[in-house]
């Protein structure tokens, strides 16, 4: 049949870009998993310095302000001490008339005729205060200071302005002229805290203090005061103060961030300043974090929900905690990295708070590139391999493929590129050497096939005339495998009668009778040509003078064994039973036909009750009536005379009052009938138990190893099982016989 060249059913280039393709991408996806894990902590450092860097630079800009009223107020404050000490010499009335004038409330102030207050300073004096010498000196001195400088600081103030302890106030407010006009005669001036923040009693240290922010509800602006004490002779004398809007500073703090990052100000005491989260609206004071703080009267912002309040709070607990020098922080909780800056001045907390899921989506985001472009590397790689691997093997490997099937086919004129220098073009020279031969061989093939044609027919000839000898061989040696059979089973029948007569034995045994038996069925099986077998055959020419010789010796002893047969007739009456039980079940079997169990298991005793007597065994019956069921009888026969025979021989070394054979039948389970025979003998080593049915094999001197095997056989032949079990040597051993059981019930006879 032609063979036909077909694609093979997988690629070679397309397997081997596969498995390249599929470790390539494991190697990207390392890579990538590395890039990542690189990046990540490169871009976790590279944040962490942007971090302290941004905080560092901002805390410096945002704290300029701040440092700037401080440097004011030492100027002011040397400026008025020099001052008073300078009207220290001089009568301060006319000076302190021509200014001020007192109006109906009990209040001084600023006279209004030609006052500016865009361009003047304001004064303001509540009533009931004394105005002694000394106090109209330092309020003069503190108003040519305030004059003098107030107009240079407004340029980055909201406004200048000094309190004397005795409640005066001298104010440059270029934003609010009318302030000095406009304010109530009770106004408690002395109770602000940005005044009482300069009392010895609350700023012993005598420094520059900052009062909390807050709204200036006129101007609707945040503000927060610097105030700075002037002391003389260790006397309290005034406060210097700056209103500084916080307007832009909140502004820049809460817009003005690193990329996914925010911004906070924060006060040591919890204050919060500013917040990207923080609702303003209403609001006229900071956000106390703690909630520690009295707020009579204050409106302070509002955070959205209470998660953001508690993220707050431990936020600020662990910028409150940080070490001293500590500028950058962690809120694992919240996986959140935290920049922390001082702003000199009001010592505010400068904070830039940065969630790590920033980090790690750039770190993602890049890895995201590597692997895009390693991929596109890969698929670019892979069609160029693909188109390399195409042109370079699989074409080639195709072409020696269907010139493989050709040559198979049988078409020997196949044309392969042997120019080339690899081990592709080491293939095609190989290929075309072995298709030459071939060729040559299918030559010289055809030629001998020609003369073979003719010696088949001759062989065939001969080979029919050897195949009937063979069937007939085999059909004589089927016979006496047959014969095996039934001489075994008949064999133990007889054993019983072959014992008892133990003393015509050992005259017969030297008698050779069993030659005859040979003789006769060599005779038999050459019974078609036994003229040419008894002239030819060796073993036919001798055979009649065996004959010749053995009659001879057969009538010298022929007295002999009829005296030993007297010995044997009180054993007749037992042959008798023993062969009327044989003849009962050596009818033409039929394949199945009812039987007792029960009945079958008392045969095989009976047969064998001669010799079980003569070797001093016992026998207990444990028998359970079952009803007939249908199965081959004879063999179930052979099965048990075979396992009662065995069973005696096994009890020859046991002392005779214990050699008990004990038979028992019962119904293990519904459907499986068990026939057990027990015995107290040699029992069976575990290493035998494997090989007791094994066809030729057996522990006795005398035994053929036919019997087990033939049973077990005949076993599985009725849907059953032959098992043994024994618990080793000198422990007697227990064979079971397994058969189905399918009870019928019985018809009454007529």
């Amino acid at each position: 049949m032609a063979l036909t060249a077909s694609r093979p059913a997988a690629s070679l280039a397309r397997s081997t870009l596969i498995q390249m393709g599929v470790r390539i991408g494991i190697l990207i996806a390392l890579t990538t998993l590395a890039s990542y894990l690189h990046m990540f902590h490169t871009l976790r450092e590279e944040a962490i310095q942007q971090l302290e860097r941004h905080v560092a630079e901002r805390s410096q800009r945002e704290q300029a302000i701040f440092m700037l009223a401080e440097d004011n107020h030492a100027i002011l404050k040397k400026a008025l001490v020099e001052r008073i000490q300078a009207w220290s010499q001089q009568d301060p009335n006319p000076r302190f008339d021509s200014l001020f004038t007192q109006l109906p409330d009990g209040t001084l102030r600023s006279r209004a005729e030609g006052f500016d207050g865009t361009r003047m300073t304001g004064v303001f004096i509540p009533p009931g205060v004394r105005l002694d010498t000394e106090l109209r000196r330092r309020i003069l001195a503190a108003h040519d200071v305030v004059s003098q400088y107030g107009p240079a600081f407004a340029a980055r103030f909201t406004d200048t302005y000094i309190t004397l302890p005795e409640g005066p106030c001298i104010t440059f407010w270029p934003t609010k002229p009318n302030w000095a006009m406009e304010l109530p005669a009770d106004d408690p001036t002395l109770e602000y805290e940005y005044y009482t923040l300069t009392t010895p009693e609350k700023n012993p240290g005598r420094r520059t203090a900052w009062t909390s922010s807050y709204l200036y509800s006129p101007t609707q602006s945040w503000l927060v005061t610097a105030n700075t004490p002037v002391d003389m002779d260790g006397r309290h004398v005034g406060s210097f103060s700056h209103d500084i809007s916080l307007d832009e500073l909140m502004a820049r703090s809460i817009n003005d961030h690193l990329p996914g990052a925010y911004n906070l100000l924060v006060r040591d005491d919890g204050q919060l300043i500013a917040h990207p989260a923080l609702d303003m609206r209403d609001a006229n004071m900071g956000y106390d974090i703690l909630g520690t703080t009295p707020q009579p009267g204050g409106s302070p912002p509002r955070l959205a929900s209470e998660e953001e309040r508690a993220h707050l709070r431990s936020l600020f607990e662990r910028v409150r905690n940080r070490q001293p020098g500590e500028s950058i922080l962690e809120l694992p909780e919240y996986g959140e990295h935290i920049a922390v800056a001082r702003l000199k001045g009001p010592g505010w907390n400068f904070v830039t708070v940065l969630p790590k899921s920033v980090v790690t989506a750039s770190a993602l985001r890049a890895a995201r590139y590597v692997l895009l472009f390693g991929l596109a590397s890969l698929l670019l790689e892979l069609v160029i391999m693909y188109w390399v691997l195409q042109k370079q093997i699989s074409q080639p490997l195709l072409v020696l493929t269907q010139a493989t099937h050709r040559v198979a086919a049988g078409d020997f004129q196949v044309v392969l590129d042997t120019s080339r220098e690899d081990e592709l073009g080491t293939l095609a020279g190989a290929f075309r050497i072995m298709a030459d031969k071939v060729q040559q061989r299918e030559e010289q093939l055809r030629q001998a096939n020609e003369g073979l044609e003719q010696r088949v027919e001759e062989r065939t000839r001969e080979l029919k005339t050897v195949h009937g000898q063979l069937v007939q061989t085999a059909r004589q040696a089927g016979m006496a495998e047959i014969a095996t059979n039934v001489l075994h089973n008949v064999g133990n029948v007889l054993n019983s009668v072959y014992t008892a007569s133990q003393l015509a034995r050992d005259r017969v045994s030297g008698l050779r009778l069993e030659h005859v038996s040979k003789v006769a069925t060599l005779l038999d099986e050459h019974q078609a040509d036994l003229t040419t077998f008894l002239t030819q055959d060796e073993r036919g020419r001798n055979a009649m003078p065996f004959l010749n010789k053995l009659g001879q010796n057969l009538v010298k002893d022929r007295q002999e064994i009829l005296v030993l047969l007297e010995d044997v007739g009180r054993y007749t009456e037992h042959i008798g039973d023993i062969v009327k039980v044989q003849q009962n079940h050596a009818r033409t079997p039929r394949l199945h036909e009812p039987v007792h169990l029960s009945a079958l298991v008392d045969d095989a005793l009976r047969i064998n009750a001669a010799a079980l007597t003569r070797h001093r065994v016992k026998e207990v019956r444990q028998l359970c009536f079952l009803s007939p069921v249908m199965t081959d009888k004879h063999k179930v026969l052979m099965i048990l005379v075979n396992l009662i025979s065995n069973a005696k021989y096994a009890m020859d070394a046991t002392p005779e009052d214990q050699r008990i054979l004990t038979v028992k039948l019962e119904l293990p389970v519904s459907d499986r009938a068990r026939i057990e025979v027990h015995d107290k003998g040699m029992g069976i080593s575990q290493e035998l138990l494997t090989r007791i049915f094994q066809y030729g094999f057996t522990t006795r001197r005398d035994g053929h190893g036919f019997g087990l095997h033939s049973s077990a056989v005949a076993a599985q032949e009725l849907g059953g099982s032959l098992t043994v079990h024994s618990d080793g040597p000198g422990r007697g051993a227990t064979f079971s016989l397994e058969l189905p059981y399918q009870p019928i019930e019985e018809t009454p006879r007529a």
